[in-house]
């Protein structure tokens, strides 16, 4: 049985797996909860989460070329720090993103079919599932499709907003926010960006990783920066900081206020397309983080498992896809995994902390890393208590298990 993954990616296709991971729902809904935290100061907010995803996303590209495995921080956080918090960085994202890939299938559900989002949610699951499955090749050319369209509905949405007749200069002053807000607000947009690691965490399937990786990601987040700074100036020109902040879908609506409204639907397309492009990428990325964890007996080892033909850890999607269709046909958890923002940001620091053991621009990680923990600070209680709860229940159960080994 094959024990190892096929670098089959090359720049083009990494670059457009992280435009696939960044470039989701949260675009469509981010900006809503933003404006009501900042007002005015929303793109304020946006600079400033794209300053923290930049240091990390820097810290993930040099960590990534000097170790070029599958299983990104959970790798990185082992090798450099200590196995522990490999562990707290690899447990906190398979069980962050496997709800979140729960949750994003809901998502798509409820932008393509809102009477009946759950057969849809489980179809998708199905669907990318096997796409997963069928080797990453596959994997980057169904990726390549929903990025494509994506990012052309979002453009079109800045076309609708500025040719629209509705666009306003005055809409962006006075200033309505404070310092607060505006920190609170970058820390709700940095989920949008949350993504751009996953191309370090498919490094083993990468052509040239060393070379390739840290060219993909500033490639990658430089991209969506200038996508979303373009949205988000085009929206709060026409609907306002209050109109942006009152909107329950700030793209649509925005759309449909100007002469193009005609068109606005078109912007469900767009969300239904990036829900999916996430759901692809996240479930990628979780299954090589359960490889590279199984491998290491962090996890059962038979998810250690690389399918001999297709070269992908097939167990580990597998296991994963079933655990999404059994979520999915029983619960709706879109507005109860903010466990999962606490995963990131953790999952986040450590790679800061990680990449500060490397030589030079150290001053990177301790931004990133200072960044990641201030933002932490801005999560709601109860998210932030979530969050905590499931890394203690894994360092729990990590303890079992080494304790039942070794009494053997």
């Amino acid at each position: 049985m094959a024990t190892g993954l096929r670098r089959e990616l090359g720049l083009a296709d990494a670059v457009f797996i992280g435009l696939g991971a960044m470039l989701g729902a949260g675009v469509f809904a981010a900006f809503a909860p933003a404006a009501r935290a900042a007002g005015t100061g929303l793109l304020l907010a946006l600079a400033l989460a794209a300053l923290v995803a930049y240091c990390n996303a820097t810290s993930s590209a040099r960590l990534a070329a000097v170790h070029p495995q599958a299983g990104g921080t959970y790798v990185y956080g082992r090798r450099q720090l200590a196995p522990v918090w490999g562990f707290v960085a690899g447990w906190g994202f398979v069980v962050g993103k496997s709800a979140s890939c729960a949750a994003m299938a809901l998502t798509a559900g409820a932008y393509a079919w809102p009477d009946h989002p759950r057969p849809v949610a489980i179809g998708a699951a199905v669907l990318l599932t096997a796409v997963n499955c069928l080797g990453i090749t596959r994997t980057a050319l169904v990726n390549r499709v929903l990025v494509a369209l994506t990012v052309a509905v979002l453009l079109f949405v800045v076309v609708a907003c500025l040719a629209g007749g509705r666009a306003d200069a005055h809409r962006l002053t006075p200033w309505t926010g404070s310092p607060y807000g505006v920190l609170q607000a970058a820390g709700l947009l940095f989920f949008a960006f949350a993504g751009y690691a996953r191309i370090a965490t498919l490094g083993e399937e990468v052509r040239e990783p060393e070379r390739t990786i840290p060219r993909a990601v500033p490639i990658a987040l430089g991209t969506v920066v200038i996508l979303y700074a373009l949205v988000g100036a085009a929206v709060l020109l026409v609907l306002g900081p209050d109109g942006v902040a009152a909107a329950t879908a700030p793209l649509q609506q925005a759309t449909a206020a100007g002469s193009l409204h005609r068109y606005a639907a078109a912007v469900r397309v767009g969300a239904t397309a990036a829900c999916l492009g996430v759901l692809l990428s996240a479930m990628a990325g979780v299954g090589r983080t359960t490889l590279a964890m199984a491998r290491d007996r962090e996890l059962p080892g038979v998810l250690a498992a690389v399918h001999p033909r297709y070269h992908v850890p097939h167990r580990a999607e597998l296991l994963l896809g079933a655990v999404v269709v059994a979520v999915v046909s029983v619960a709706d958890i879109r507005g109860a995994i903010g466990f999962s923002s606490t995963g990131v940001l953790v999952y986040y620091a450590i790679a800061n902390a990680s990449a500060w053991t490397l030589p030079g621009r150290r001053w990177v990680a301790v931004l990133g890393l200072a960044g990641c923990l201030t933002l932490t600070a801005t999560l709601p209680p109860a998210s932030l208590a979530a969050g905590l709860g499931v890394l203690a229940l894994g360092l729990l159960l990590r303890w079992v298990a080494r304790r039942v080994r070794g009494s053997r």
